[in-house]
This record gives structure tokens, sequence and C-alpha cells, in this order.
């Protein structure tokens, strides 16, 4: 009874399984290579990427003028600290903050850095600006929400999920109703506004939201709802913070997801395909008044702006306009969305996005979207669910006609075959 020798996939799960914290539940496929648009796994299997590692590969993997960057720039400098100026990060400050408006930027390196950053800043924007007695400054966020995982963003978190053994947490949240969440018939009754401006008191400093909920589904709130967010924030002097992590360089058709609604806020972060799906760079952008509150040794990172990533970073913004990747972004998401709407099936609750950041929510009764996800797997396309019955679809920006047919024609077959 010789037992079975490990295929090389089940070799590396089970590594990993073994050595690894259980933080993640992967599918079970081993990637090793990427391309573009593809995968491929250890035994040579080919997959279309439609997760984008949440939208941190908008210009396809492996893109060979990031590759170039990255090799050059690493041959002559990688990183020296903040302890002194380098021209990679001086030439990408400059850039990022001509592309956005925004006056001011401090660089991190993760997306949960760069909210802790907000949080920061809206904190003593709070104080010296608005004049909010010292630690009592409270933020205002949305149920539903999703900023990252340190202990001060789960802190606010609404999801037990998220919370559950990590306290004692961090005062001075309190979080509204996301738009979606509320049941009105009109921007102009909209319940989840009037929510938000009954949690303001004279200690609220900022409201921080994704202007596109991700994690919680690809929530999209109703037209003009981030708008009355704006002016709000105005009437009652308050810092509008957005959290475009996610949602921000073209992923929804528009350099960033607030432009669709013609506003500005207060702060801006980015992060993920800041870093054009190589390395990690983050971002918080901002006016000169909130910025210059900073001070030597009040805040740091030993990584951020190093010259490497700053590098690659300066050419991932410059390839978004070069390959019209924002606009492909919207052409393809505009396609993308209707297809799947298209698709008759009890199966299917409702298709919802913008750009090429689509959610299918499922009827929980039918399918659950793991194992939906695991049947597109097996069809060679790569998905994530998110809270148990949403599915999201979202591949690099750079993806084409023939590859959303050819994955419309697997998604379809698969809810096909279930039903």
């Amino acid at each position: 009874n010789t037992p079975m020798p490990l295929s090389l996939q089940d070799e590396y799960i089970k590594k990993e399984s073994l050595y690894g914290a259980k933080n993640y539940s992967p599918l079970s496929v081993v990637l090793n290579k990427g391309e573009g648009a593809y995968l491929w796994d250890v035994d040579g299997n080919k997959y279309l990427d439609m997760v984008s590692a949440y939208s941190a590969v908008s210009h396809g993997h492996s893109h060979p003028k990031l590759i170039e960057v990255i090799h050059e720039q690493s041959k002559k400098l990688s990183i020296t600290s903040r302890a002194f100026y380098t021209e990679p990060f001086a030439d990408f400050l400059e850039k990022l903050s001509n592309l956005s408006g925004f006056e001011s930027v401090l660089t991190m390196n993760t997306g949960a850095e760069a909210v802790e950053t907000a949080i920061k800043a809206a904190r003593r924007w709070g104080y010296f600006s608005k004049g909010i007695p010292e630690d009592k400054a409270e933020i205002i966020v949305a149920d539903g929400n999703f900023h990252g995982r340190t202990t001060t963003i789960v802190s606010f978190s609404t999801d037990d999920a998220y919370k559950k053994g990590f306290g004692p947490f961090t005062p001075g949240f309190d979080a509204a109703n996301f738009c979606g969440s509320c049941e009105c018939d009109s921007i102009e009754k909209c319940l989840s506004i009037n929510t938000f401006e009954k949690k303001i008191n004279k200690n609220t400093c900022a409201i921080i939201v994704e202007p596109i909920q991700g994690e919680a589904g690809i929530r999209v709130p109703r037209e003009g709802w981030l708008k009355e967010l704006r002016a709000l924030c105005t009437e009652k002097n308050i810092l509008l913070i957005l959290d475009e992590i996610q949602s921000g360089l073209g992923r929804t058709g528009k350099l960033f997801a607030y432009e669709h609604e013609n506003i500005k806020p207060d702060g801006l972060i980015l992060g993920k395909a800041l870093g054009g799906a190589l390395l990690p760079i983050s971002a918080f952008l901002s006016s000169k008044e909130i910025m210059n509150h900073f001070k030597p040794g009040s805040h740091g990172s030993t990584f951020g702006g190093n010259p490497l990533a700053s590098k690659v970073a300066s050419k991932a913004l410059d390839l978004l306009f070069e390959e019209k990747l924002i606009e492909n972004s919207k052409t393809m998401g505009d396609y993308f969305l209707s297809k799947l709407k298209d698709i008759d099936s009890k199966i299917i609750k409702e298709v919802r996005g913008k750009g090429l950041w689509i959610g299918m929510e499922l009827n929980n009764a039918e399918v659950s979207a793991k194992n939906l996800c695991m049947m597109l797997l097996n069809e060679g396309l790569l998905c994530k669910e998110t809270h148990e019955t949403v599915i999201r679809f979202a591949p690099p920006l750079m993806i084409g006609k023939k590859d959303i047919d050819w994955a419309l024609n697997k998604i379809t077959k698969v809810i096909t075959s279930i039903e």
C-alpha cells in the first residue's frame, strides 16, 4: 500500500499549509508565472486573471517597460531611507502632485499604512487647525468599510470577522450608513446622508469612506451621494478623505472614482496599482495646510518612497495614459457589465460595478460564491469571492474584448451547468 506521490501542486499547497499561518483560504492552484492578463500554474496550465491582486495588477503581469525600469534602477540605487534626498522620489512626487491636483504627497508602502497616515493627518488638522481639544478628535466611517487590517483600522470595521479576538480597540471612530444600505428612493431623501450628519459633532475632524466599497462586494452608491457627502463636509468644516486604494488609478474608468461625481476630496489615499504590480508603494495626498502639520519625527517609513519603488510608480503613472488603460477600463467595463447583466439566471441576484470592477451577487440558496469560483477555476478563469455571496470580476486594465468574450462564455457555461 505505497502512498501515491504528491503532485507538484499538492506538494506546494502542503508546504504552505504546514509552515504558513492560516490567515488566508486560497483557491487550490499554485501559480508561478504571469504575463499580461494571464497566469500559469506550476503544471503549465493557463488562467485568465479576474482578480488582479485586488486591483494591484492594473498594468498586467510583468509589464516589460516596468520590468526594464526596475532592472535599471535596481542596478543604480534601491533604498537609502528618507534620511537623504533622491532623484526618483523627487520626480515621482512632482508627477503625482501635478497629475492629481493635490499639493502635497506623503508616501508609505502598503495601503493600510496610507490609511493610518490619513487618520494621523486628519487628527492633527483637527487639533491644530480646527481647535478640537487634545485626544477628543472623532472620525466617521461607513458601515461595510474595509480599509486594512491594522489594530486601529479594524477598530472601526463593522465586520465582526475582522475584529474578533483583537481588542481592545482604538476609540475615536463612529460608523454611519453607506449608501445602498439605507432604504430611500432618491438622493434628495437619502437616509445615508442623514446618518452621517447626525454623527457629526464639535469634535468631528473627518469622514473617511471608499467611493465604491470593494471588499463589501463592489457596493456602488447612488449617483449624487458622494457629491452630497462633499457638501456636508464643507458645510460642517470637516475633512472628506477618500480611500481609493482599490478604486483609483483607472479601475472605474476614471483616473479616480470621485471624478464620476465631479468633486474633489480634502485627502486621497492610493496604493496597490501605484506600484505597477511589482512593488508596494502607497500615498496620502492632501493640501499643504493639512500636510504641513507633519514635522520631522512625527511620521515616517524606512522604505516609504524608496528610489526603486518611486521609479516604478512614476512609470506606472505614465503607462496609464500612454497605453490608454483608463479609457480601456471604461469601454471594456461597460461591455463586460452589460453582458453579465444579460445572463438570465435565477442564480444571479444582481450585477453592479463601474469600469473593470464588477460584482456579481448570487442568490445564496442556489450556490455559494466560493464553489462557483472553484468551478470557474476548472474552466481556466481565476476569480475570488467576497462575503460568501459575491464574486468580484476585476481583470487587468489592459484586457481586450476577445479575452472578455472568452470569460463571458465560461461564466455562462458554469452558471448554465448549475441550473
